[in-house]
């Protein structure tokens, strides 16, 4: 990690923040302290275009296209040059489909210099949910589950039903009054967790972490052109049996490489170990 005085890409420079879910609280500060970036907000700025959380607006894009799609929108409608975006998935966690997952893509966009910084923060770390309610006792059991109050609520019809759709319920009356209205008018409803950022406050704990993964990232620089995100670009396993002296999944070493020169380094071992035991060997262990 190098220090903050050798970082000159950024010197001089405002950076626009593409969000209409209040990210800035957390984002805002990380970049100021960190990389020395003041930061703004596009009032006139709607990031729901591309996708929304409660579905009335499908997203067509994977989330990395998605935040670079973000990052631009901020950059053509500022008319600045700098500009950082997050965008978020909420699902099965990819090494246990038993567990519902977070996954925040946060994303540094340069178009002076054609070059963008990304980083993601994937963890279990979520109240994402959602259940067919039939009673007021599955309402509280519900509300209980999710945080609420301090994580706001979705009311709507039914799950894919997007008819009737209320946000951002973070009061008794109002999560009691629209679960009424929604039994008398239709006979049901479903609650789901409203993941905009600034009805989540954990999810918004985990963009700060991503934020803070970012630049990090953006502070280690290339040791041999000084430029910015010199990061681990891929994970090389094949890491020996202690046993059997054959390859294994373990990883075996860490590659840099710079974005800028092309520059790379290979980080050997970077476990600290040069063997694997045999437990983790598909031949000594099948």
């Amino acid at each position: 990690m190098e220090s903050l005085s050798q970082i000159k890409l950024f010197y001089g420079r405002k950076i626009v923040i593409g969000t209409k879910h209040q990210k800035e609280r957390v984002i805002s500060p990380i970049l100021l302290m960190e990389l020395g970036l003041e930061s703004s907000v596009l009032v006139d700025l709607d990031t729901d275009v591309l996708g929304t959380f409660s579905g009335e607006i499908e997203r067509k894009d994977n989330p990395l296209v998605t935040v670079r799609k973000k990052c631009e929108l901020a950059l053509d409608i500022s008319g600045a040059d700098l500009a950082i975006a997050n965008e978020g998935s909420f699902g099965p966690h990819p090494a246990s489909v038993f567990l519902p997952a977070g996954d925040e893509i946060i994303m540094l966009y340069d178009r002076k210099n054609n070059v963008e910084f990304v980083e993601r923060e994937l963890n279990t770390d979520t109240n994402f949910h959602g259940s067919v309610i039939k009673t007021a006792k599955q309402l509280q059991e519900f509300s209980r589950a999710v945080k609420f109050p301090t994580h706001a609520i979705i009311l709507r019809k039914a799950k894919d039903d997007h008819s009737f759709v209320v946000k951002g319920i973070n009061t008794v009356s109002n999560l009691n009054n629209t679960y009424n209205h929604l039994i008398q008018k239709y006979g049901c409803a479903y609650a789901e967790t409203d993941m905009r950022a600034m009805y989540n406050p954990t999810r918004m704990n985990n963009i700060e972490k991503a934020t803070i993964k970012l630049v990090n990232k953006i502070k280690s620089l290339c040791p041999h052109c000084n430029f910015p995100g010199f990061a681990i670009t891929e994970v090389k396993p094949g890491l020996l049996c202690g046993l059997c002296g054959l390859p294994t999944r373990s990883i075996k070493s860490h590659l840099y490489i710079c974005q800028n020169c092309c520059y790379q380094k290979e980080l050997m071992y970077p476990s600290h170990n040069q063997k694997e035991d045999p437990m983790y060997c598909d031949y000594c262990n099948p």
